[in-house]
């Protein structure tokens, strides 16, 4: 029998929770409210937790959904979701470096956020949630192989599209 713990278990999922959502609506605020109905709403399914195979797996796939939900609705409201920020540079290096880091990060970020949903997500918990290809194919509902073609594909459109502004400045 599984016991499982909201403070243990779901709770230190809260910034795997928040990088999936943020991933998909762009927005640090949308993601920051879809992680708290998030979390509210796998504790309300805690009579439940027992028969669930991973707590991970269903809080992911629930805060996919509600971002999915949320972007639906943006976009039915005709509201703009352009609007990511950039993170501050670190100040270890010279201004310029910090200037060149900051541009590539933000040139990448923009090729990312640009990709499908389905590849940005599966790119997003594959290289920077570490998860594994059938972990991600339980939370967003799709086969291993089409996980695996959306990753490639994604990464072979970040390549091409980096590569191409790195040589043209663009």
């Amino acid at each position: 029998m599984k016991n499982i713990s909201f403070r243990n278990d779901v709770l230190p999922l809260k910034n795997v929770l928040y990088r999936l959502a943020l991933r998909i609506t762009l927005s640090h605020e949308e993601a920051e409210d879809i992680v708290q109905d998030t979390l509210i709403k796998v504790w309300n399914k805690r009579d439940d937790w027992q028969e669930i195979d991973s707590i991970e797996a269903f809080s992911l796939t629930i805060c996919r959904n509600l971002s999915l939900d949320r972007m639906k609705r943006a976009a039915n409201d005709n509201s703009s979701i352009e609007e990511s920020n950039v993170d501050a540079a670190d100040t270890t290096s010279s201004p310029y470096e910090d200037m060149m880091k900051k541009d590539r990060i933000e040139t990448v970020r923009r090729i990312v956020n640009g990709l499908p949903e389905k590849q940005r997500s599966c790119m997003q918990l594959r290289d920077f949630e570490g998860k594994s290809y059938k972990e991600i194919s339980n939370i967003l509902g799709l086969s291993e192989e089409q996980v695996k073609i959306n990753i490639f594909r994604a990464r072979q459109t970040v390549k091409q599209k980096y590569q191409e502004v790195d040589k043209y400045g663009l």
